[in-house]
């Protein structure tokens, strides 16, 4: 097959009748393909007045125009309605997805509709299947997959197996959707979307195929691009220690999240520190598909299960997002401790974020006396994994109605009990960064409420000037150049690699020239696009508040200066609303 340069080459498929079509996508050179692509579709299919557990909103998985061509083109965007906000939202996953969408011979998977009962979607570059799989109702992620992987055994090439966990059976409004045992779909409630439509799980095989370009060209930039991600040491970072490299110099910096963010400094940090966990843990290091870095860091978890030297051994990734929200976040110090929570809160489908940051609300709730032990059923103290291990349970099953409340969000459940001012909630938990007051900003009105969507971590440490029109410029003009690697579909840990200039050059020697010449103008339409869809979707960017623990952090630079932090807010939201609205 050869890739169209002017369309994108969608698989749509409802779920209510079964019945599949492919839709083809003009104007490819503004909407690119990842980010842009989902919310182009989201646009026209989805429906801006419906909840999001509305059948009829669309489920989307969109890869780009570099994917199979490049090294590190390797993700993949789910675009869909959050169920934790409300609205437009998207999240992005590494693994074998990608290779897979694109060797099925698509762009983007767009599902509607809900499944009569529990189902799993099979695709292959000529088959569409709904297959029932009701016997697989309450299984966990990995119990999941294993059943997963019989299904599309007879097509060869890539295969991947994405599913969901009982968190989003139940509809929990952070459940995850795991890609690939590995990898996730993490925030907002990706899991919960995909539960909605009564679907445990999706197997693309990509057993189909596609023309490279012809020509020195495309073999040149292919050379140029592979060297530098291999041979400059910009990966090496990646590779050896991954993200927890992180942890060390954040804790330093006093911008580590220590139990509930009531601290930004622990001198345990070296026992759950990245090099621990290497020395320790670490046993082996795996690549999404089309990678050549090997980010993905899998560590042994050893349990004893019976009194007799019985032990259990699992592999579980860890990186530093997962580390800090099930670890420090926790005050727990032990990295064989943090991955059986983070092995836990795979298994149940928990996005580890959300999950991690809204039982240490509670554990700090619980230290305040707003909650009791009728409440949390077993003791969530900081430092303590097995009371936390209980909690993760307790949230995907909805326990009772604290968890029930809990599996909405820590901030919903404060409204409920208390303890709003220490929720640590921008827009949905926080990342782990507690660099400063552009950070908190960019989190809170962000469009994925992380440190993803643009750098304001980066400018708290770089900057020791308070120019709040400096920070929002910068939010803005980065924000733009990530879409550009979203709409890709390229990992941001090559951001370095495929900058402007360089995405031009390697889109000209695959073939889309097009999207190369007109790349500016794309980015800013993407950009608008997608703050217009959130707005419509219910963001009220003047609703926005940011909790009161967030005024009390101490960093190496001392407290937040709350008026910079008002400032810098109040600059971002104007420029939101220009781009959502035209005007103020």
């Amino acid at each position: 097959m050869k890739m169209d340069p002017n369309f994108s080459r969608v698989l749509h498929v409802e779920l209510t009748t079964g019945k599949s079509s492919v839709l083809m996508i003009e104007d490819r050179h503004m909407h690119i393909g990842g980010s842009g692509l989902a919310a182009v579709l989201y646009e026209r299919y989805g429906v801006l007045d419906a909840p999001a557990d509305d059948p009829r909103q669309p489920l989307i998985f969109a890869i780009g125009p570099l994917t199979g061509f490049y090294p590190l083109m390797s993700k993949v965007v789910c675009g869909f309605r959050s169920p934790y906000s409300g609205e437009w939202a998207e999240s992005h996953a590494g693994g074998r997805l990608a290779l897979s969408i694109r060797f099925a011979g698509y762009d983007a998977l767009m599902i509607t509709g809900k499944a009569k009962q529990l189902s799993a979607l099979i695709i292959g570059s000529r088959s569409c299947e709904v297959e029932g799989v009701t016997y697989l109702r309450g299984k966990d992620v990995f119990a999941t997959g294993k059943f997963l992987r019989r299904f599309g055994k007879k097509n060869s090439g890539h295969r991947s197996a994405i599913r969901i966990g009982q968190a989003g059976e139940r509809g929990v409004a952070y459940a995850c959707i795991n890609v690939d045992s590995f990898r996730h779909f993490g925030r907002l409630g990706s899991g919960a979307a995909m539960g909605f439509k009564n679907l445990k799980g999706i197997v693309v095989s990509g057993d189909g195929a596609f023309d490279l370009p012809e020509g020195k060209a495309y073999a040149d930039m292919m050379k140029d691009i592979y060297q530098d991600i291999t041979e400059t040491g910009k990966m090496k970072k990646y590779h050896d220690l991954g993200t927890p490299q992180n942890l060390i110099p954040l804790n330093e910096l006093q911008a580590l999240p220590w139990n509930n963010l009531q601290k930004t400094h622990d001198d345990r940090v070296d026992n759950i520190s990245g090099e621990t966990f290497a020395k320790q843990l670490l046993l082996r290091q795996v690549a999404c598909a089309g990678c050549p870095v090997g980010c993905i860091h899998i560590g042994l978890l050893r349990q004893q299960f019976a009194n007799e030297h019985e032990f259990l051994y699992k592999q579980v990734s860890y990186d530093y997002e997962p580390i800090f929200a099930q670890g420090s976040m926790l005050g727990i110090t032990s990295a064989a401790d943090v991955l059986a929570l983070l092995d836990e809160t795979e298994k149940l489908g928990l996005d580890c974020m959300s999950a991690g940051v809204a039982l240490a609300w509670a554990a700090e709730a619980t230290e305040k006396g707003i909650v009791s032990k009728e409440e949390t059923i077993v003791d969530l103290k900081f430092g303590e994994m097995k009371g936390f291990l209980n909690g993760l349970k307790f949230i995907a099953t909805g326990e009772n109605a604290f968890y029930q409340a809990l599996s909405r969000g820590s901030m919903a459940a404060a409204k409920l009990y208390g303890g709003e001012e220490f929720a640590c909630v921008l827009g949905q938990e926080m990342a782990g960064y507690a660099t400063g007051e552009v950070f908190f900003v960019a989190s809170a009105y962000g469009f994925r409420h992380s440190h993803l969507d643009t750098g304001g971590y980066a400018f708290d440490q770089n900057n020791t000037e308070k120019d709040a029109g400096k920070a929002v410029e910068f939010m803005l003009e980065d924000e733009r150049g990530r879409i550009y690697i979203n709409s890709m579909m390229g990992c941001l840990f090559a951001r370095g690699t495929y900058g402007p200039e360089k995405l031009k050059d390697a889109l000209t020697a695959a073939g889309f020239g097009n999207i190369a010449d007109n790349l500016e103008a794309a980015g800013k339409y993407i950009q608008k696009l997608r703050w217009q869809l959130k707005c419509k979707t219910g963001f009220d960017v003047d609703a926005v508040k940011i909790p009161k623990r967030f005024t009390e952090v101490v960093t190496w630079k001392g407290g937040i200066d709350t008026g910079y932090m008002d400032e810098v807010a109040t600059l971002y939201a104007t420029a939101i609303k220009e781009m959502a609205y035209g005007k103020e």
